[in-house]
């Protein structure tokens, strides 16, 4: 009886450390630890929707460029090439909006930068390299030319009116 008991003790105990172990995965993988080449500039765009950019505003599969600091209040930073900031919708219709940093991952220059497809798709397209990004869903993913990495990713939060994008 005393080691029926023990073994219950043990499989109870390794059943314990087999779910505190999926658990502690789980928690790992939830981190965004994905490496750009992409080097970390600083990133920071207040973005009025209803005074400065009432067109973008509700808007789907529209796009809006920084690509230098020009016309941007100094407590803005665009990041090492620029940033692009992309609109959508999601299942209810509703505006959701993606950013990324305009340089190219393949070519990895401040000055070679992705510009929005001239198609009117939800594509950004590398003017050196050629590579072409799908921005739809917010992943930024190559689909052609040489590039395989996914553009650099930025934080694009909607609060009221102002849409603040961050690194």
């Amino acid at each position: 009886m005393k080691i029926s008991k023990i073994n219950n003790l043990k499989q109870s105990k390794n059943k314990y450390y087999f779910f505190a172990l999926l658990l502690a995965l789980i928690l790992a993988s939830c981190n965004d630890n994905i490496r750009s080449s992409i080097p970390d500039y600083p990133v920071y765009l207040e973005l009025n929707l209803t005074s400065t950019y009432p067109t973008f505003k509700n808007s789907v599969n529209q796009f809006l460029v920084f690509k230098n600091r020009d016309r941007l209040p100094d407590n803005n930073s665009i990041g090492f090439g620029g940033v692009i900031v992309f609109s959508d919708s999601d299942d209810s219709g509703n505006s959701i909006y993606y950013a990324f940093d305009m340089a190219c991952p393949y070519e990895v220059k401040s000055d070679v930068k992705v510009f929005p497809d001239v198609t009117g798709l939800p594509y950004v397209v590398c003017e050196k390299c050629g590579s072409v990004f799908n921005v739809s869903y917010g992943y930024g993913r190559p689909i052609s030319g040489p590039a395989k990495e996914f553009l650099k990713k930025y934080r694009a939060t909607l609060s009221g009116d102002v849409l603040y994008i961050n690194r």
